[in-house]
C-alpha cells in the first residue's frame, strides 16, 4: 500500500500585530508629562463630543472610546479632557510605521496606531518573531516614549487577538500591567482561541452576537462545535461560513503592504443642529474638498458618492449615487452630494452630516461624462494640492469655506470626537 502523504507543515508564528497602548493619550502625555498617572482622555470637549481615547487611569472609572463626553465627566469629575490633534498623531504614526518597516517591508497599517507585520523572511537578519517583537517594543519605548502590545501568531486574525490579550487592563480595582507580548505557537491555536467570548471574532457585531446567543453560543469554542449548516442557517451563507472557519482557527488572509482604502469619507457632528440648507451645502463643500484631497493623495478615484445625515433625534439616513466614471475632486464630489441633499428634508435639524466616496480604483485615464462640468478641475485641484503641501491646508480653500474668522478646514479625526466646547 502507498503510504499517505505527510501532513502539510504548520505555519510558523511569523505574523506580528503591533498595537499602541492608548495611543492618542500617550502621545499627549509626552507633551504634558505632569498629567501622567491622572485620568486623562482625548476627545471632543463640547456637550456633543465623544471620547476618542482614554488613559488606563480613566478606564478604571469605566470610561472608554466612543463614550459621550458628558457621561465620561459624570463618571469621573476629576477627568482631564484634552482636545485632539490628529495632524500630530499622524506625524507620530508615520515615525512608528517607519520603525516597523526597518524590520520588514511587509507592513500593513490598519490605522494610525496598529499594523500587521510578516517577519517570516527576515529571521536571519533580525532573529525569531518573538525576538523581533521584544526589539520593537523596546525601541518604541526608548526612541518614542510610547508603549505597545504585540501579538505573535501564525495568522493575522490570531495575532490581533494575541495583542489584545497582551494589553494592560483597568477596572475599579485599578490598572494591571499586561504581558506586553503574547505568542500563539503553532499547535496551540485552538487552545488560545476557543475560551474567548464569541464577540472576539471579526465580524461579530451586536446583531450577529444576539443571533448567536439565541443558539446558545457564548464562546468561540461553542461556535466551532456547531455544524456549519446551523451557523449558515442562522447568519447567512457568507457570514456563517466565514465565522465558522475563524472559530476553527482557519484564516488565509495575508499581510498586504499595498492595501488600498475601500472608501474615503469625512463626517462631523455640529455643536447645534443645522436647519439652513445653505449652511448644510457649505458643510458639504468643505467636507468634499477634504475627501477629494485624500483621494488624490492615495492615487485613487471613486464612482459612488454617499451623503450621510443624522438628525437631532439620532435618526440616520444615507443616500448614494454612482457615476459612470471615477472622481477625486472636491467640486465634483460636492456637486453630487448637494443633489442628494436636495432630496432630503432637513427642517427637523441636522446633528451630523458626512460625505464619502467608495468604489475606489487606481487613478488612470478618464472618459468625460456628457453631463460633466467644464474641464479644468483636475489641474486646478492638483495646483491646490501643491499650494497646501507648501503652505498648509489653510492656505487655500473653496470660497464657501471662508468666513470672517478665516478658512474652516475639514481636518481628519474630527469625526472621531465631535465638537469642542466654545471658547
Amino acid at each position: 500500500m502507498t503510504e499517505p502523504p505527510p501532513p502539510p507543515p504548520r505555519p510558523a508564528a511569523s505574523i506580528l500585530h503591533v498595537d499602541m497602548d492608548a495611543f492618542y493619550v500617550s502621545v499627549e502625555l509626552r507633551r504634558r508629562p505632569e498629567l501622567r498617572g491622572r485620568p486623562v482622555v482625548v476627545g471632543g470637549t463640547g456637550d456633543r463630543g465623544v471620547v476618542a481615547a482614554a488613559s488606563y487611569e480613566a478606564r478604571a472609572h469605566g470610561i472608554g472610546s466612543a463614550m459621550p463626553s458628558v457621561r465620561a465627566r459624570r463618571l469621573c469629575p476629576d477627568l482631564v479632557f484634552l482636545a485632539g490633534d490628529h495632524a500630530h498623531y499622524a506625524e507620530v504614526s508615520a515615525q512608528i510605521m517607519g520603525l516597523l518597516r526597518s524590520y520588514t517591508p511587509l507592513v500593513e497599517p490598519l490605522s494610525l496606531d496598529e499594523a500587521f507585520l510578516d517577519v517570516g523572511g527576515v529571521g536571519r537578519l533580525h532573529g525569531p518573531p518573538e525576538v523581533i517583537a521584544h526589539a520593537i517594543r523596546t525601541r518604541l519605548i526608548h526612541e518614542h516614549g510610547l508603549a505597545a502590545s504585540v501579538g505573535v501568531a501564525p495568522s493575522t486574525f490570531l495575532a490581533k487577538l494575541a495583542s489584545e490579550a497582551a494589553k494592560p487592563r483597568a477596572d475599579r480595582a485599578g490598572t494591571r500591567p499586561g504581558a506586553g507580548i503574547v505568542v500563539v505557537a503553532p499547535g496551540t491555536e485552538l487552545e488560545f482561541l476557543h475560551p474567548l467570548p464569541v464577540r472576539a471574532l471579526w465580524g461579530v457585531g451586536p446583531a450577529t452576537h444576539d443571533r448567536l446567543e439565541r443558539l446558545g453560543v457564548r464562546t468561540v469554542g461553542e461556535l466551532a462545535a456547531l455544524p456549519e449548516a446551523a451557523v449558515v442557517s442562522a447568519l447567512g451563507d457568507a457570514s456563517g461560513r466565514h465565522l465558522h472557519r475563524l472559530a476553527r482557527g482557519i484564516d488565509e488572509r495575508r499581510v498586504d503592504p499595498d492595501q488600498q482604502p475601500k472608501s474615503v469619507s469625512h463626517e462631523e457632528t455640529f455643536a447645534e443642529d443645522l436647519r439652513d440648507p445653505d449652511e448644510l451645502r457649505r458643510e458639504i463643500v468643505r467636507q468634499a474638498d477634504a475627501v477629494g484631497q485624500r483621494l488624490r493623495r492615495h492615487g485613487v478615484v471613486g464612482r459612488t458618492i454617499t451623503l450621510k445625515v443624522r438628525y437631532g433625534d439620532f435618526r440616520t439616513i444615507t443616500r448614494s449615487t454612482t457615476r459612470s466614471v471615477g472622481v477625486d475632486t472636491g467640486p465634483e464630489i460636492a456637486r453630487a452630494a448637494k443633489v442628494l441633499l436636495a432630496g432630503i428634508d432637513t427642517s427637523a435639524g441636522v446633528r451630523l452630516i458626512g460625505v464619502g466616496v467608495s468604489g475606489l480604483v487606481a487613478d488612470g485615464p478618464r472618459q468625460l461624462e456628457l453631463d460633466a462640468p467644464a474641464a479644468g478641475w483636475d489641474d486646478a485641484s492638483r495646483a491646490v494640492d501643491a499650494i497646501r503641501d507648501r503652505f498648509g491646508d489653510g492656505a487655500i480653500a473653496p470660497a464657501a469655506t471662508a468666513g470672517p474668522d478665516g478658512v474652516r478646514v475639514a481636518r481628519r479625526g474630527r469625526q472621531q470626537w465631535g465638537p469642542d466646547a466654545p471658547g
